[in-house]
C-alpha cells in the first residue's frame, strides 16, 4: 500500500507542468557584433599606406574591402608573403580577410625541398646535455 501511494505521488508530481520564472540570458552569450572601427575607405587607405612601406608591396596584390571584410588577390613567389598580406589587412582594421593569393609552383617546390632536407637547426631533446663547453 505504501509503495502504491509513493508511486502515485511520483506520477502526480511528474504530470504537473513545471513553471519557472523567466531568467536573464546567460552571461556567456555574445551580444550583437560591434560596429566596425573603420569605414571601408579607411581600411583601404590603411592597407595602401602599410603596403607602400612593406616588402610585399612589389608583388602587386589587389586589396578590396566591403563591409569590413578585405579580399586579397594576386600571385606570390614567396610563401610567407601570403600570410604577411593577411596580417597586414587585419592590422589595418579589417574584421575578416579572404586570402585568394596563389603561390607559384617554384615557391611550392622550394618549400617542399626544404622540408625534405630536414630541419635546419639542431633539435635538442629535453634532458639531453646541450654542450660540454660554455
Amino acid at each position: 500500500m505504501k509503495l502504491l501511494l509513493c508511486l502515485l505521488s511520483i506520477v502526480a508530481a511528474l504530470a504537473q507542468p513545471h513553471s519557472r520564472p523567466p531568467s536573464a540570458p546567460p552571461a556567456h552569450k555574445r551580444a550583437a557584433a560591434p560596429a566596425p572601427k573603420y569605414t571601408d575607405a579607411q581600411i583601404q587607405a590603411n592597407i595602401q599606406t602599410r603596403l607602400s612601406k612593406s616588402k610585399i608591396g612589389k608583388n602587386g596584390f589587389k586589396f578590396t574591402t566591403a563591409n569590413g571584410i578585405t579580399t586579397i588577390e594576386g600571385k606570390a613567389n614567396v610563401i610567407q608573403h601570403k600570410g604577411a598580406a593577411t596580417r597586414m589587412a587585419k592590422a589595418a582594421g579589417a574584421r575578416a580577410v579572404v586570402n585568394k593569393i596563389e603561390i607559384s609552383e617554384a615557391a611550392k617546390n622550394a618549400a617542399r625541398a626544404k622540408l625534405e632536407s630536414g630541419r635546419r637547426r639542431v633539435q635538442v631533446k629535453r634532458g639531453e646535455v646541450r654542450s660540454q663547453a660554455r
